[in-house]
């Protein structure tokens, strides 16, 4: 049970003095009964604005295939942003819907965007150990001998003393490979071509643990059972 003007504030209705006047206005029901007390602790189940149920009122979970241009960011100054892609009223609830890890600028692919603060937190934690899928397109063709070197563990990125934990490392033919990765480093994918004299061209995220794409166009999103979560 939450306030009434909490609730539909948190959705992304308006400010808690918006939903105030709509109180006033007689555009909510509890119960079937127009709603007086804007304070009043309600079900979200048992509330209707203008005669509809509220948008949502259980945790996002969304699946957006990332095109390039865009940041994991919610400053405007950074650029055009993945969120801009969603429904304006999701763009306005709290706790905000935000990504899980970060996809560069120029990365594309699978990112999952969710406002459940605590899977963002279960989801990127190195114990979990969530694999992640990457493919790349390299300036030259992969060396054999960088295979072994990603699988053992023994990697270590500029700037860092700790060595990457172990990855793996499949040449795909040409300058193409796929890169699966248990840890997310800042530019892991980067900075490990970059730390054997390599850069990448492009990069897509194809896998986030159990997740695809499937035939999701870059660009669009779908959204997902929250309870997915415990599957990933």
């Amino acid at each position: 049970m939450r306030r009434l003007d909490q609730l539909l504030a948190s959705l992304g209705y308006g400010s808690r003095r918006e939903v105030r006047e709509w109180v006033e206005a007689g555009r909510i029901t509890v119960r079937g009964v127009v709603a007086d007390d804007p304070g009043a602790r309600v079900d979200p189940a048992e509330v209707l604005i203008d005669a509809q149920p509220p948008d949502h009122p259980g945790p996002l979970l969304i699946l957006l295939n990332k095109p390039a241009g865009r940041v994991c960011s919610h400053d405007g100054a950074e650029g055009p942003s993945v969120y801009d892609l969603l429904p304006e009223r999701w763009r306005r609830r709290n706790p905000p819907v935000t990504s899980v890890g970060r996809l560069d600028k120029d990365t594309t692919g699978l990112l999952l965007l969710t406002d459940a603060s605590g899977a963002v937190h279960q989801l990127t934690s190195p114990r979990r150990k969530v694999p992640k899928v990457y493919r790349v397109v390299l300036d030259r063709e992969p060396a054999p001998q960088w295979v072994e070197l990603f699988a053992c563990g023994t990697l270590v990125l500029d700037g860092e003393d700790s060595p990457c934990l172990p990855a793996v490392l499949q040449p795909l033919g040409g300058r193409e490979a796929e890169v699966t990765l248990i840890e997310g480093r800042y530019h892991q994918v980067k900075r490990m071509f970059a730390s054997l004299g390599c850069s990448v061209l492009e990069l897509d995220r194809i896998r986030f643990g159990s997740l695809d794409l499937g035939n999701l166009a870059r660009g669009l999103w779908k959204e997902l059972s929250i309870n997915l979560l415990d599957e990933i």
